[in-house]
């Protein structure tokens, strides 16, 4: 008997935590977000590491910069050619903001790439921002402001041609940059967004945009994928309905303009994220905008996955390379 009543008291345990456990789902999207981030996290890392045997000498670097006074997650890496060191010589920079699905990632997980880019002759800086549900939309938005108001103003210990930005990004990095952009851009939209410019629009030669989402409008919540957008959206806007007004100016692309700068876009024939990145490239494309991109037919073998570019091992991943040097070679010179 005591046997039996200890095996009813465990299932009624395990029951409860079950269902602690399948509530806490559903009325939150911190515990979903925390095994996303772990997962994505892991990913990071790992590709972080495999970019290492790619990255040339002859690098200097200054890491974790605070570009917002008492914010532990707004700091920054630079990354420059070390000829520069001793000198003031300034070069084109280049603000690479990661991805991660607004829920993870980290300029940590950037800096193999980041080097590569810095080697062919740019100060680059991979920047940090709260990740949610921890800060929710338009927060990286305005620290991403905010970072560029810091590179401003530590251009020389930075060696960056303060004439000279280019915004880069990589999936949900990609969607903050086209937003930044957009805000240097546009002052209506800055003015919707009810955030400064940090910088002259002038001074933002050119945008690059690596397996983003720009329209919410194309997010499928049907598919497979469903759960997990469900939750990297709940987590990022802070609601659980998408459709509030304060939401809205996620969709950029409802707000792009014939002055959106230069764009280099571009996206694997695999990612869940492709048809974004084809609306994207078609709304700048149709308003006049500078648009050079990279797409693949849709029976290109191997199937190329979500952020293929940083697989420098595949001819895809080197093309992309190839591809993004040109176009910051093009417009860094204007």
């Amino acid at each position: 008997m005591r046997f039996k009543k200890t095996l009813i008291q465990i299932g009624s345990i395990l029951v409860f935590l079950i269902l602690a456990i399948f509530i806490a789902f559903k009325v939150s999207p911190w515990p979903y977000a925390m095994l996303i981030r772990y997962a994505f996290n892991k990913e990071g890392i790992k590709v972080n590491e495999h970019l290492e045997k790619q990255v040339p000498n002859g690098l200097s670097e200054i890491l974790d910069q605070q570009y917002i006074p008492q914010d532990k997650s707004a700091k920054l890496d630079v990354y420059y050619p070390s000829s520069l060191s001793g000198t003031s010589q300034v070069l084109p920079v280049i603000v690479w903001i990661h991805g991660g699905g607004w829920v993870a990632g980290s300029k940590d997980q950037m800096a193999g790439y980041c080097k590569i880019l810095a080697a062919q002759g740019y100060s680059v800086v991979a920047i940090d921002y709260t990740l949610a549900p921890e800060g929710n939309y338009p927060l990286p938005l305005q620290q991403t402001q905010r970072a560029l108001q810091y590179l401003m103003e530590h251009a020389k210990r930075f060696h960056i041609d303060t004439n000279r930005f280019i915004l880069a990004g990589d999936s949900g990095g990609a969607h903050i940059a086209a937003q930044s952009a957009n805000i240097i851009y546009n002052s209506q939209y800055a003015a919707l967004m009810k955030i400064e410019p940090a910088i002259p629009r002038e001074t933002l030669s050119g945008v690059m945009l690596y397996c983003g989402p720009y329209d919410t409008a194309l997010v499928d919540m049907s598919g497979d994928f469903s759960a997990f957008l469900k939750t990297i959206l709940w987590a990022y806007s802070g609601q659980k309905d998408l459709n509030t007004p304060a939401f809205k100016t996620a969709s950029v692309i409802n707000y792009v303009t014939k002055d959106f700068p230069p764009t280099f876009i571009s996206v694997g024939n695999a990612d869940p994220l492709l048809t974004q990145s084809l609306a994207m490239a078609r709304k700048l494309n149709g308003l006049g905008v500078l648009v050079d991109s990279l797409f693949f037919s849709a029976d290109h073998q191997p199937p190329l996955p979500h952020e293929y570019q940083f697989n420098l091992d595949t001819e895809a991943g080197k093309l992309a390379l190839h591809r993004s040097v040109a176009f910051l070679e093009k417009v860094s010179k204007r």
